[in-house]
Order: structure tokens, then C-alpha cells, then sequence
């Protein structure tokens, strides 16, 4: 399964997120109270509640979650593989109620612009690929921007998550020698 959608942060970062885990936000002091401050969004990663995709730039870019299962994990396709710029160490996320993927600013119980990703309840893993979309030659128009078929700024694979594995839990989505 996949879900793709051009999604906009004016805060530097995004995120994958649980709507259960954030209906107690509804406004901006209890935005503020729970995503503010970096430990506040730490105690998030480290619940599954929440998965950084932090770039440090505000922007709009193209968003690609593709959803496995034990049988048929989700992975990069050779194309998204010949274009990539740097991948993640896997999150963890755990689904209650779906999960959004939207700038970390509209994160919340009413939540502003979002990929809606109907994950089933569960433990997932998420490793997030940065894809160099642009030296893909054929797929830009005379001012730069994306063509139809054009890769995605990043891609997120969802796959089931094996009993014992270690999962990052930086806010710091890229190892920092690639940033």
C-alpha cells in the first residue's frame, strides 16, 4: 500500500505521528507544552508516538509512505535506490488510530495540512530515504520543479517490527555527517 502527498512545514521538521497520542492538543499552549522544547518531542520518539523527519528547512516537499507486512515487507524500488541521498537508522512507531504525517506545527487534535496513512494498530518500523528526485534526468520542467512521475523528496517504509529490535530515537532523523 501507498500514500503520497506534497506536504508543508514552516517549523524545519516533520513528523509521522499517532492522532490518539496528541488529541490533548488544541491549542498553542498545550502545542507548546507538549512539542516545544526537544525533550518534549524526545519523550514522543521514544513512546512511538511520534517519528522526526527533521531537516532543519521549512518548505513544501513530496512525501511517499509505502505499508509492508511480515509477508511482503515494504522496500525501495531500484529506481528510488539509484537516487539516494541518505537513509535513517529504523523508528519506532506505534499505531493506535492511523497515523499523519504533516509539519510538526500541525501536529494536534484538529491538525492542519496532512498525509492521512491508515496504518493498522500495531508496532511499526519506519526508516525514512531521502531521494535526489533532480538527478533523475527527464523528470523536471524548464523552471525545476517535478514532472508527473517523479520521484519523492523522502520516502517512508512501514514495515511490522521485529520483537527485538533497537530503534533510534534521535530528533535528529540523519546521521549528522550526511546533513
Amino acid at each position: 500500500m501507498e500514500f503520497s502527498e506534497a506536504v508543508a512545514s514552516g517549523a524545519g521538521m516533520f513528523g509521522l505521528w499517532s492522532p490518539p497520542a496528541f488529541r490533548g492538543v488544541v491549542d498553542y499552549g498545550t502545542w507548546e507544552a507538549e512539542l516545544l522544547e526537544d525533550q518534549d518531542i524526545d519523550r514522543h520518539i521514544r513512546s512511538g508516538a511520534f517519528v522526526p523527519i527533521n531537516i532543519h528547512s521549512d518548505g513544501e516537499f513530496q512525501f511517499l509512505v509505502r505499508i509492508g507486512s511480515a509477508g511482503l515487507p515494504a522496500a525501495l524500488t531500484v529506481r528510488e535506490r539509484a537516487y539516494l541521498v541518505v537513509a535513517s537508522e529504523p523508528y519506532l512507531f506505534v499505531a493506535t488510530d492511523g497515523a499523519l504525517l504533516s509539519g510538526i506545527e500541525h501536529a494536534g487534535a484538529k491538525p492542519g495540512p496532512a498525509l492521512r496513512v491508515p496504518l493498522p494498530p500495531g508496532r511499526w518500523q519506519v526508516c525514512i530515504f531521502l531521494l535526489d528526485w533532480t538527478a533523475e534526468p527527464g523528470h523536471q520542467d524548464r523552471e525545476g520543479a517535478p514532472l508527473p512521475g517523479a520521484l519523492p523528496d523522502f520516502t517512508l517504509l512501514l514495515n511490522p517490527a521485529p520483537p527485538t529490535a533497537v530503534f533510534r530515537t534521535s530528533i535528529e532523523t540523519f546521521p549528522r555527517a550526511m546533513r
